[in-house]
């Protein structure tokens, strides 16, 4: 098995897990809040394909979808590429309030803007060096495996909301 395809095997299951998450959940319940300052399933999901198409379109040299496909004229929002919710607080938290059929498209077109870069990805792409402000210097490789980490742990995130959900509303 080649690196890519571990790498498109992960991406994979994010996308079956956030349609798992997303998919038959009222609008309610994509937007419950455990308490105030915690996070909702809607937001958990915007954030994590947010953070992707952030750094996937980094180290693809392309532009964010967010901004060129019209994401954020979707969620209702300003083209801004640095908005992808790192230090968002309550209120930010809560003005994320799209249906679930926005965050499953957004999820699947970023997915899919990812899979089809993975499909060029060789070990010199995943060797190839992106940021030196770090010791040891990031790594196209290391970069996707952040990636993948961060998602994972959003991803079950919002299927744990998505269990309180269903037994509470």
């Amino acid at each position: 098995m080649e690196s890519r395809d571990v790498l498109k095997d992960g991406f994979t299951r994010i996308r079956e897990l956030v349609e798992r998450s997303v998919n038959g959940t009222s609008s309610e319940g994509l937007n419950y809040r455990p308490e105030p300052g915690a996070n909702s399933i809607a937001w958990l999901t915007w954030h994590l394909t947010r953070i992707q198409d952030d750094h996937v379109s980094e180290v693809a040299s392309i532009e964010q979808a967010w901004v060129t496909d019209g994401w954020a004229a979707k969620f209702g929002m300003a083209p801004d590429p640095a908005n992808d919710g790192r230090g968002h607080g309550p209120d930010e938290v809560a003005a994320i309030y799209p249906d679930g059929e926005l965050l499953i498209a957004h999820h699947a077109a970023i997915s899919d803007r990812t899979l089809k870069y993975l499909a060029t990805v060789d070990g010199d792409e995943l060797d190839r060096i992106i940021d030196q402000s770090y010791d040891p210097p990031v790594s196209v490789g290391v970069r996707l495996v952040s990636v993948l980490s961060d998602k994972i742990q959003h991803a079950g995130q919002a299927r744990y909301l998505s269990g309180m959900v269903e037994r509470i509303l």
